[in-house]
C-alpha cells in the first residue's frame, strides 16, 4: 500500500535523523536475532540425520528408544552415547565404547563393517537459558570459550541466558507500551473532547488510582494467583495507562473549539471520526515526546520487579535477575558488566528510535 505524501515526508525526516535511522537497523537487527533465539542457542539439536531420516529435536520430542537407547524418555543429546548411537546408526556397543564408536564412525566404518552415518547439527551456543552446564568449578563460572560470557550462580549459560531475556524484555515491553499507550490515548481524547462532568469524574478517577500503592497490589496478587508472565503485564498495563491520559486530554481540550473541528461538527462529522481523524494527529507529537519515557519505564518496571523479587517466575530468563546476582555474587563481575551493557544498548537504541519518530511527526520539521 502506497504512503501518503504526508507519511512519506515524515519517513524522509526520520532517515534524515541518522542516529535514530541507524538506531532502528541496529535494534531491528539484534531483536530479529532473539527471535530466533532457539535456533541459536539450545540444549536439542536443530537437525538431526538418524538411518537415513531427519529429526527435528529442536521442535519435537523424540524418546532415547528412537535412536536405539534403553529409555522412553526424550533423548539427552548432549550425552556421548545418545551422540554414539545417532552417529553410528544405533549400535549397542555405544555404551561400551562411545568416543571410539563416534571416532570410528566419522569414517563410516565400524569394527570393518560399513555403517548408515548419522550427524547432528547443534546451534552455536549448546546451551538453553535454563541448561545446568556440566564443567568443573565453582559457580559463577568466568568467561571461557564454552562459556563466553561465564556462568551464572546455578551454572546457567549468561550468553543465552541475555539472548532470551533480551527478548523477553523487548516483547514485554512492546506489549504493554502498546496497550498502555491505546488505553491512555482513548481516555484523554475522551476526557478533552466532551470535557464537563466525565472530565472531572475520570480526574477525580486518576488522582485516586494514581495514588495507589502499586508494588502492594502486585505483591499480593503474586501471592494468591502465582506469578505469570501475562500476570505481571496485565497488572503493569494496569497501572501503566495514566501516563499520556494528562497530555493527550490537553491537546484534545485546546482542539476541540478550533475552526476545523467546529465545521466537521457542522457538516454532522461523527465525534469519534472528529477525534480520531482529525484531532489525534494534532496530538500526535506530544504523545509520541513522552513515549521513550514510557518504554524506558516499562523496561525499568520489569528489571526492578525482578531484581526485588517480584517479577517474572525464577524459570524464565530476566536481565533484572541476572543484575541481582551480581549483587549478590561481587567476585563476578563479569555478570554486572553483561547486565549494564544489555540494559544500556537496549534502552540507548529505543530511546534514540524514538526521539526520532517524535521529530519525524512533529510538524515542524515535517514539512522541511
Amino acid at each position: 500500500m502506497a504512503l501518503s505524501g504526508l507519511n512519506q515526508r515524515r519517513v524522509a525526516n526520520f532517515k534524515k535523523n541518522r542516529r535514530a535511522y541507524y538506531s532502528l537497523i541496529i535494534f531491528g537487527i539484534l531483536f530479529t536475532v532473539s527471535l530466533f533465539a532457539e535456533l541459536i542457542a539450545n540444549d536439542k539439536p536443530i537437525l538431526v540425520r538418524y538411518q537415513g531420516q531427519f529429526y527435528t529435536p529442536i521442535v519435537s520430542f523424540y524418546p532415547e528408544t528412537k535412536f536405539g537407547g534403553d529409555f522412553k524418555t526424550e533423548a539427552v543429546y548432549r550425552d556421548i552415547e545418545v551422540q554414539c548411537l545417532i552417529k553410528s546408526g544405533g549400535l549397542d556397543i555405544c555404551f561400551d565404547d562411545p568416543e571410539g564408536i563416534i571416532a570410528d564412525a566419522a569414517d563410516g566404518v565400524v569394527n570393518g563393517n560399513e555403517i548408515q552415518k548419522g550427524w547432528i547439527l547443534n546451534p552455536i551456543i549448546p546451551y538453553s537459558y535454563n541448561t545446568i552446564v556440566d564443567v568443573p568449578g565453582v559457580a559463577p563460572g568466568p568467561p571461557d570459550g564454552t562459556n563466553w560470557l561465564g556462568t551464572d550462580d546455578t551454572k546457567r549459560d549468561v550468553l543465552a541466558r541475555v539472548i532470551y531475556g533480551f527478548r523477553l524484555s523487548i516483547v514485554f515491553t512492546l506489549i504493554v507500551t502498546a496497550v498502555s499507550s491505546v488505553v491512555g490515548i482513548i481516555a484523554g481524547a475522551v476526557q478533552g473532547f466532551f470535557g464537563g462532568r466525565l472530565d472531572l469524574f475520570m480526574q477525580r478517577l486518576l488522582e485516586i488510582w494514581g495514588g495507589t500503592p502499586s508494588l502492594y497490589v502486585i505483591i499480593i496478587l503474586f501471592a494468591i494467583l502465582g506469578r505469570s508472565f501475562w500476570l505481571l503485564v496485565f497488572v503493569t498495563i494496569l497501572f501503566g495507562w495514566t501516563a499520556l491520559v494528562g497530555v493527550v486530554r490537553a491537546e484534545f481540550l485546546r482542539a476541540r473549539n478550533f475552526e476545523y473541528v467546529r465545521a466537521a461538527r457542522a457538516l454532522g462529522v461523527s465525534n469519534w471520526t472528529i477525534m480520531f481523524r482529525h484531532m489525534l494527529p494534532n496530538a500526535m507529537v506530544a504523545t509520541l515526546t513522552l513515549m521513550p519515557f514510557i518504554v524506558t519505564g516499562t523496561i525499568g518496571t520489569l528489571a526492578g520487579l525482578d531484581f526485588l523479587g517480584y517479577g517474572l517466575p525464577s524459570s524464565l530468563p530476566s536481565l533484572g535477575e541476572m543484575t541481582l546476582q551480581a549483587k549478590q555474587n561481587l567476585q563476578a563481575p563479569w555478570l554486572g558488566f553483561t547486565a549494564f551493557i544489555a540494559f544500556a544498548v537496549m534502552l540507548s537504541l529505543l530511546v534514540f528510535v524514538f526521539e526520532g519518530v517524535r521529530d519525524a511527526f512533529d510538524p515542524r520539521k515535517t514539512f522541511k
